[in-house]
Parts: C-alpha cells; sequence; structure tokens
C-alpha cells in the first residue's frame, strides 16, 4: 500500500485510516453516550462518525 501525506501529522496508508476512524468511531459514541444522550438521539453520532471517518479515510 502507498503512504500518503494529508492533514494527519503522520505518514499513513489506507489500514492506518480506517483504524483511525475506528477508534474516533468508538470514542464519539462514548462520549456522546455520557454527555449528549439525554439532548441528540445516539444516531446523530453515528452519523458525525461516518461522515468524519469517510473524510479521513479520503483525505488523511
Amino acid at each position: 500500500m502507498a503512504q500518503k501525506t494529508g492533514f494527519l501529522p503522520i505518514k499513513t496508508n489506507t489500514f492506518d485510516r480506517i483504524f483511525i476512524s475506528v477508534v474516533l468511531f468508538v470514542a464519539i459514541s462514548l462520549l456522546w453516550m455520557r454527555f449528549l444522550e439525554p439532548f441528540a438521539p445516539l444516531w446523530v453520532s453515528t452519523l458525525l462518525s461516518v461522515v468524519l471517518g469517510q473524510w479521513i479515510i479520503r483525505k488523511g
């Protein structure tokens, strides 16, 4: 796999960017359930995580 330089401060390949996206998905979901669940449903967190993950995989 070719390494890519993007906005992330490290050189990454596709697997690295997917791994970062999955970890971010879990972190956002846990923080959302802890602090924002009473105000907004969990699907908003999922949508935000998927959009952010896609952006990281493509541009990161």
